[in-house]
């Protein structure tokens, strides 16, 4: 076992595995990541606190946690990242030539060392594993969770008491949580709040002492922080409601000169039309009434902002009946739907002819991933919705 051996202002001489605690009693194995952009090291912190109690309390404990710190070049100098986003790194073809690549960018080592301790870890994980990225953002506002839609991280997810969004990773490409999922482990990714604030820390902490009962490493009665941590994100969700679905990311590029207006925070209703950013073309408004999520306030990134809907707990009832039946098998018989030759988990859609409603059901039925090429798009779903692999291979 390695006990936790730096802290969140000494991210210079910050060790990959910031901590490793093994229970007497098997279970399953959860991964926590702190760090993966430089300028969020709020996650490190957070693990070490919750390393500290463990080893202090030595509570009954089914299966293993580790942390794992992220991107260790760019925490020591407080940047969110050298080269490229290491959050952008995951595509499945950069991932094919990985193993052999030598471009001699600080985030390629990173991924290298990432990927290496990853699959050491997995090798024995016989009883599920787990995967939490913890987050922070440039603006304000409540803590959350956001997930991959699988009935297996939406059952994990039941654990935290803060609004889950539904298909953040789905609106981007290359990110960790996409990955992992995509290879059989549940994952969940949990924004703790504004990047320097203490409050991020403390909520983070609730995060890890959460994941490791929804797990089932530890029981609700463990110990006092566990009932502390649910009592702090419970109140910190206020009015919120606990389920969101993502239904729209503003991408941006640099040479734009994309500006959010001042004033807005995470979850801040809009009305349709309402002015929330400019760039060179203009005004930038909001095209249906929305809450915005992850307004961008610092100088390096490229999501302006996203827009997402309630959602209300019946339509996860229906989606989880529907995927329990396989629906999707049918899919393709809708007008303008065809199956993709050669990947069984993707359709394509004509644009033109499916219009109605067609996204809605799409995502009742687990096909969320979306991207649209000229008058067609193209819809997948999961590998790993409701059952997980019998092994994992990275």
């Amino acid at each position: 076992m390695t006990a936790p051996s730096a802290t969140a202002s000494a991210t210079s001489h910050l060790p990959r595995t910031l901590g490793d605690f093994q229970g007497a009693e098997p279970g399953a194995l959860v991964l926590v990541m702190g760090g993966i952009h430089g300028n969020e090291p709020a996650g490190i912190a957070a693990l070490e606190r919750v390393f500290t109690v463990l080893e202090r309390e030595r509570p009954v404990f089914r299966g293993r946690l580790v942390g794992i710190s992220g991107n260790l070049r760019a925490l020591k100098t407080k940047e969110r990242f050298l080269d490229v986003d290491l959050n952008r790194a995951w595509m499945p073809e950069r991932m094919a030539e990985l193993d052999t690549l030598e471009d001699g960018r600080a985030e390629t080592r990173e991924q290298k060392e990432i990927l290496f301790l990853l699959r050491e870890l997995l090798h024995d994980a016989k009883q599920g594993a787990f995967f939490v990225d913890l987050h922070t953002s440039s603006a304000d506002g409540e803590p959350f969770a956001c997930i991959g839609d699988t009935i297996r991280n939406r059952r994990f997810a039941r654990a935290f008491p803060v609004p889950i969004i539904l298909g953040l990773e789905e609106q981007i490409d290359g990110a960790l949580l996409e990955f992992l999922n995509q290879h059989g482990l549940v994952t969940l990714g949990f924004e703790g709040g504004q990047h320097d604030s203490e409050e991020a820390i403390d909520h983070h902490e609730a995060a890890i002492w959460r994941a490791l009962i929804g797990a089932g490493c530890l029981r609700e009665k463990s110990l006092p922080e566990v009932a502390r941590a649910k009592a702090l994100l419970k109140e910190s969700r206020h009015n919120l409601p606990h389920w969101l679905g993502i239904r729209y990311r503003h991408a941006i590029v640099a040479e734009h000169g994309f500006q959010m207006r001042p004033g807005y925070r995470n979850f801040r209703p809009l009305k349709s039309g309402e002015v929330v950013a400019d760039d060179r073309n203009g005004e930038i408004a909001a095209n249906y009434r929305s809450r915005i999520l992850l307004p961008l306030y610092q100088g390096l990134g490229d999501d302006g902002f996203f827009l997402a809907l309630d959602i209300h707990p019946i339509w996860l009832a229906v989606s989880r009946w529907m995927r329990r039946m396989n629906l999707v098998r049918f899919a393709h018989w809708l007008p303008g739907v065809n199956k993709v030759p050669g990947d069984p988990n993707a359709l394509r859609v004509n644009r033109k002819v499916a219009r109605w409603g067609t996204v809605e059901l799409f995502h009742l039925l687990g096909l969320r991933k979306r991207r649209i090429y000229d008058q067609h798009m193209i819809v997948r779903r999961r590998r790993f919705d409701l059952e997980g692999p019998d092994r994992f291979e990275l």
